[in-house]
């Protein structure tokens, strides 16, 4: 290496010097240290002591409320994310189309998405109230005539305050914030080529063979990237969670970052909390290498042959 080049790999080193400093201070040190803690009897305040797998086994043999808390978070990657990206790419193919005000339309559906988490969820927490909420006030009138028509007796959902219907709730929420998905799914929409649809449309293509044979392959590393980033976010579902339900009724909502939360800063088990955190990080790991493993089959690269 030249002197040069010494002096070159100096200067670069001292730009970046604040950023390698606050990355090992914030991000590299903590990691280290909640691998350690993750082994010990740590409340935070007085020295860890360590106990090994104590924690470990604890999670996985003694406490039932880790896995109904795990359970609680695949529901939300399992039926509400397909939900939420299904709709914002419905939303994407509606604003993809020649209308009129469609900057309108498109602004609309992108604004609540930048709504502070809080915010949004206080609101909800109105609209889903069983007695006074705007949704049942909707809902109330048509199930009655449908209760009237066919001698049924169904009622109006109880929402956030029934342990059934407290997760649809949440998964019926999720679809007010999918702003940015919609707004990365319009630009890949807008990146098929025209005359793919043409050539379509002369071979006798109907609107769902043109969606099923060329808008989704197209967009499929989109999809992918969406996914990733889809299961890497509920699996950390928390805000909505804290504002809203605390994990109730019944634990019903007791998602599992909320559960890791709890012990870390409630019940001062910084040890089971560290412990919490890296199993979390394993399963999504294992989520996200499954899911890029099974990509060669349905993701599709421009100029890629089969």
């Amino acid at each position: 290496m030249t002197s040069t080049d010494k002096r070159n790999l100096r200067n670069g080193l001292l730009f970046a010097s604040p950023w390698l400093v606050g990355f090992c201070c914030f991000t590299i040190y903590p990691i280290i240290m909640s691998i350690y803690y993750s082994f010990c009897r740590f409340d935070a305040i007085t020295k860890p002591h360590w106990a090994g797998m104590e924690n470990y086994h604890n999670l996985l043999f003694n406490d039932p409320l880790f896995w109904k808390s795990l359970w609680t978070t695949f529901y939300m990657v399992i039926f509400g994310l397909p939900t939420a990206l299904i709709f914002a790419l419905f939303l994407a193919i509606l604003l993809n189309q020649k209308v009129k005000g469609l900057a309108l339309y498109r602004t609309i559906f992108y604004l609540p998405s930048i709504t502070p988490v809080v915010a949004s969820s206080i609101l909800w927490m109105w609209l889903l109230n069983p007695q006074i909420g705007l949704i049942n006030y909707v809902l109330r009138p048509i199930l009655n005539g449908i209760n009237t028509l066919t001698h049924l007796s169904l009622a109006v959902p109880g929402w956030l305050a029934d342990p059934h219907w407290s997760k649809p709730a949440l998964v019926l929420m999720g679809l007010w914030g999918v702003g940015n998905t919609v707004i990365i799914f319009l630009a890949s929409l807008q990146e098929v080529p025209e005359e793919l649809y043409e050539a379509a449309l002369i071979d006798g293509a109907g609107a769902t063979r043109k969606l099923w044979h060329i808008t989704l392959p197209l967009i499929s590393p989109v999809i992918f990237f969406n996914l990733i980033m889809g299961i890497i976010g509920y699996f950390q579902y928390f805000t909505q969670v804290w504002v809203m339900t605390r994990g109730g009724p019944e634990d019903s909502t007791a998602f599992y970052a909320l559960y890791m939360f709890n012990n870390a800063f409630l019940f001062f088990k910084m040890g089971y909390a560290s412990a919490m955190a890296w199993i979390l990080f394993a399963i999504t790991l294992v989520c996200t290498l499954i899911v890029f493993k099974t990509s060669s089959k349905w993701v599709y690269y421009s100029g890629e042959t089969k």
